[in-house]
């Protein structure tokens, strides 16, 4: 069996998991190299998948945590890397990568040719970037899917290098997120009337891990339904369970079952 092998995927954790399967190991057993980064979503303009280089240890080494985020990709970095980066970053405050923060935006903003300015606050899990205006849905995308991944970015770029004290920046649209979360418990409340209604498990579209909680917590003292998430990232989804299930079909289900 090959000991080196190149693997795509759409994030560097699919990339790599394909390598995986071809070498037959485990994470812990190979080094990687990132060949190519995945630039899908990137402002919604242009797109590319990962390509990564994958290479199977001689003899194994002491385990490291490389255990890769749910809803995010994350290239890995080599060593030396590392270390010449939290040299030079690791004993950043919270203004510094606040400013760094903003610096990227506007370098973002410039390039794109748009006018944005945001008020700064601080929320309960983080720093709130409140982006303002005019037609900024270019920067929000089909469900939040291009705001949240220039969040990322933005969190990426902050916080590189810095080993604690990180900081966490969300960037919200004139309230978009606070509005789309009052959609979500809305949907999730019509959704459970429906699985109620045709007393049948109902799937919703694939979310991220924030809306995914957000319906999970809108129906947790509903008791009438259960729900639960499936599938596997980016397209992991809440399915949404009625507790009373369709005797009929359940029945007609399980007479196919025994005919088979």
């Amino acid at each position: 069996m090959a000991s080196v092998v190149e693997a795509t995927g759409k994030t560097v954790a699919d990339a790599l998991k394909s390598a995986l399967q071809q070498l037959g190991c485990e994470e812990a057993d190979v080094d990687y190299e990132v060949l190519e980064a995945p630039s899908k979503g990137f402002l919604g303009f242009f797109g590319k998948d990962a390509k990564i280089r994958v290479t199977k240890k001689e003899s194994a080494a002491a385990p490291v945590n490389t255990e890769l985020p749910e809803e995010v990709p994350v290239e890995k970095v080599e060593p030396a890397a590392v270390q010449e980066t939290e040299v030079a970053a690791g004993s950043l405050s919270a203004a510094e990568q606040l400013a760094r923060a903003e610096k990227f935006l506007r370098e973002v903003f410039a390039a794109m040719n748009i006018e944005v300015t945001w008020q700064q606050s601080e929320a309960e899990d983080g720093v709130v970037f409140n982006l303002e205006g005019d037609n900024l849905g270019i920067l929000i995308g089909k469900h939040g899917q291009t705001l949240d991944s220039l969040q990322y970015l933005v969190n990426l770029t902050a916080n590189r290098g810095v080993a604690e004290g990180r900081v966490r920046i969300i960037i919200d649209i004139e309230g978009y997120r606070a509005r789309r979360e009052e959609t979500l418990m809305r949907l999730a409340g019509h959704l459970a009337e429906k699985a109620c209604r045709i007393g049948e498990e109902v799937h919703l579209e694939p979310m991220n891990r924030h809306e995914r909680k957000i319906i999970h917590m809108a129906l947790q003292d509903n008791r009438r339904v259960s729900t639960y998430s499936a599938g596997d990232e980016p397209r992991r989804y809440v399915v949404i369970v009625p507790r009373r299930r369709n005797r009929r079909r359940d029945n007609e289900a399980q007479e196919r079952y025994n005919e088979d």
